[in-house]
């Protein structure tokens, strides 16, 4: 799949995008400000293990995250995680104020989806609370913990 995955405290977050749209960016930031750890740029690897979406690295690309303007750097990785949130990073004017809870489908299994812009600065703290409350955002069948639907 074209996009991006980082994992929180163990659960992948699976960043969506076009080109340009700030998911290597963003994958960046949620490492060094939020304490994630890089699973897959640009392309990542989803598998069903036993009803469960997991996201890997394509070989020989662990570690490796393109920034535009510098190129590659290495980061702290981590590899195959379940994919607990899915964001889909879209212009500013197209992040909902006050948003329905939103799921999308990946291999079958319903995922917690969210529309974020990638350039906000609060963009990875709001990743990060997000990750913590999903019930408290409407997403049935959570119990607080990312990734546990």
């Amino acid at each position: 799949m074209h996009a991006t995955c980082v994992a929180i405290k163990g659960i992948g977050v699976l960043l969506r995008g076009a080109s340009g749209s700030g998911k290597s960016d963003l994958a960046y930031r949620l490492i060094t400000e939020q304490g994630a750890h890089l699973v897959a740029d640009d392309q990542t690897v989803l598998t069903l293990d036993n009803s469960c979406v997991k996201a890997a690295c394509k070989e020989g690309w662990a570690g490796q995250l393109e920034l535009r303007g510098l190129g590659i750097v290495t980061v702290p990785q981590e590899k195959d995680v379940p994919i607990g949130l899915v964001i889909d990073l879209v212009d500013r004017g197209e992040v909902p104020r006050l948003p329905e809870p939103a799921i999308t489908e990946l291999l079958g299994s319903q995922i917690p989806l969210l529309k974020l812009h990638a350039f906000d600065l609060s963009t990875s703290a709001k990743i990060l609370v997000a990750a913590e409350h999903l019930p408290r955002f409407g997403f049935p069948g959570t119990d607080g913990r990312l990734g546990h639907l």
